[in-house]
């Protein structure tokens, strides 16, 4: 499933290509997760302001209203000039004075909505939930000491429920827990202040490297001009399980939280 950094990757290849854009055409393939909430005809006309991110949204700024997009279990957007005819697994395009942006994805988890502007109830049913931007300068640690202090559960579910903070997926919360030197089973709230301390560090900087490789590409995660992701080359513990630990060598192990495999080096990571 893109996560943050595959999202923001996303974002960072096709933004400045469409920023200024005409919108000449939209159209639908079959229904995804949510309906567009407008008639495709309705996108025609306007121009593409800005693409932004929060957590694992896209917005698409319009000058009337904009779109919501979401990539769900395994889509991808392209922006190209140029595409090939519509695939069976494509199920949004729009065509723009300066290229086409498309949306693949097979199993039609992701979505593409309408808003007419953020306080609309769509948009807040998507977004008014979500916790603070990891790599913004709000996320800051008195506050994420806090709110982890009023949590009793999992270290490692308390970070995928997005709550907390925004966008710290399956991959990157087993490599910052990693980092961080904590149990992905740890409490929350039973760590102490340095050790949030670390993880807070931690996440930062992971998510910040998985940016700069290009995010990870497990199966079939490309950004929107098809450049492919290569975080997971480096990742220390996430898909590596009885490999050897990078830094002590014994056995990486993983376990099921919340339907989810987490994995830990279970001598570098204490309760």
């Amino acid at each position: 499933m893109p996560e943050l950094p595959e999202v923001e990757v996303t974002r960072l290849s096709f933004v400045n290509q469409i920023s200024g854009a005409k919108v000449l055409s939209a159209r639908l393939g079959k229904p995804l997760r949510w309906s567009l909430g407008c008639p495709e005809n309705d996108l025609v006309g306007r121009t593409v302001l800005d693409v932004r991110r929060r957590g694992k949204y896209l917005l698409l700024d319009l000058d009337e209203g904009l779109l919501l997009i979401h990539l769900g279990m395994s889509g991808s957007l392209i922006f190209a000039q140029q595409l090939s005819p519509d695939g069976a697994h494509d199920h949004f395009a729009m065509v723009t004075s300066r290229g086409t942006l498309r949306l693949h994805d097979p199993r039609r988890f992701g979505a593409v909505v309408h808003a007419t502007h953020e306080d609309d109830p769509m948009a807040r049913k998507l977004l008014g939930r979500l916790g603070v931007e990891p790599l913004s300068d709000s996320f800051v640690l008195p506050q994420f000491q806090a709110r982890l202090k009023t949590r009793n559960t999992a270290i490692k579910q308390v970070l995928l429920a997005g709550d907390v903070v925004v966008g710290v997926g399956n991959i990157y919360a087993s490599e910052a827990l990693f980092l961080a030197g904590i149990r992905p089973t740890a409490k929350a709230a039973k760590l102490s202040g340095p050790r949030i301390a670390k993880l807070h560090a931690a996440i930062r900087d992971v998510l910040a490297r998985a940016v700069a490789t290009g995010g990870s590409t497990l199966r079939d995660f490309s950004s929107a001009n098809g450049e492919s992701g290569y975080f997971q080359l480096e990742a220390m513990v996430y898909a590596r399980e009885g490999q050897a630990c990078r830094v002590c060598g014994s056995a990486v192990k993983a376990i099921k939280q919340g339907q989810r495999s987490t994995f830990y080096c279970p001598s570098c990571q204490k309760r």
